[in-house]
């Protein structure tokens, strides 16, 4: 009989490896309040600082949360096509997931009571992403099976985390909120869309496999999970207040998507499963690289 603690250190293991998780918080945390500097006409000579490091920090602990919460609510389909999640193997408790929550929530709020935008932002994502799936389990609304209705409710979800990383970048510029927040965000959005659309991109979907493919068809998911990097990547060119050549590195992550794409249309069976995430982490790094250009 082992005891909540160890259980939840092999959840973390299988579900949520540390290190790669870890450089993606980072990069999201850097990469995106650069691109909040990218996009703003008002000159604001940002660099990472303090603030930046407890966001990546926030954002490395937030998105474990956020794991368990998709897991919790996966576990039924978990058992059966990602059997050897630790969830679905049994390896961890539901409520050992619940009570890792109820610790470590309060927690990044307090971490962030010196910025109280930021900490009221998170204290909304994080209630609302746990009363989200409190309303799946208890009502079984919106189906998980459903993959657009449970897009559109999960969606808040990385707005807030993008809208707490804005309000970091306004504390640090001391600017005003404006219109190119707005953009920013859109950016970012758009280039997760891709991510959610590839994951799930196959030719041969499995019976009850949750695919776009049941409803888009093959050429349709592979279209517009091609269309909306390329979207976020003439979002980001068009309003980028970097320096003309310093733009080019808008269009640079989109290698990953349209290398994939071609190996599909070629006949691969499914998306290439590291493909969504390089380019998640090489648009970061091209949002970066634009930030510290102004």
């Amino acid at each position: 009989m082992t005891g909540p603690a160890s259980r939840l250190a092999r959840y973390v293991r299988g579900s949520y490896p540390p290190l790669p998780s870890l450089v993606f918080a980072v990069l999201w945390a850097y990469g995106v309040t650069g691109l909040f500097a990218a996009l703003d006409p008002e000159p604001s000579g940002w660099r990472p600082g303090p603030g930046t490091a407890v966001a990546a920090l926030t954002l490395f602990a937030n998105l474990l949360l956020m794991r368990a919460l998709d897991d919790t609510r996966d576990l039924e389909y978990d058992r059966r096509f990602h059997s050897a999640r630790p969830l679905a193997a049994g390896d961890v408790r539901t409520g050992d997931l619940a009570a890792l929550y109820g610790a470590v929530a309060p927690v990044l709020v307090l971490l962030n009571a010196a910025w109280p935008w930021r900490a009221g932002i998170l204290l909304v994502q994080l209630g609302y992403a746990a009363g989200a799936i409190a309303v799946h389990r208890r009502w079984r609304r919106p189906s998980a099976d459903d993959l657009f209705a449970s897009l559109l409710v999960g969606l808040p979800v990385p707005v807030l985390l993008h809208l707490y990383l804005y309000a970091g970048y306004l504390d640090a510029s001391g600017h005003r909120p404006g219109a190119s927040g707005a953009v920013a965000v859109v950016v970012v959005v758009l280039a997760a869309g891709h991510h959610e659309l590839a994951g799930k991109a196959t030719r041969a979907p499995e019976a009850g496999e949750r695919t776009y493919v049941t409803t888009l068809g093959l050429t349709g998911t592979v279209a517009l999970a091609t269309a909306v990097p390329v979207l976020s990547a003439c979002l980001l060119a068009a309003f980028s207040q970097a320096p003309a050549g310093w733009t080019l590195a808008a269009p640079v992550p989109l290698v990953s998507p349209a290398l994939a794409a071609w190996a599909v249309r070629r006949g691969r069976t499914r998306w290439p499963p590291g493909a969504p995430g390089a380019y998640l982490l090489l648009s970061f790094a091209s949002y970066l690289v634009l930030g510290l250009a102004r």
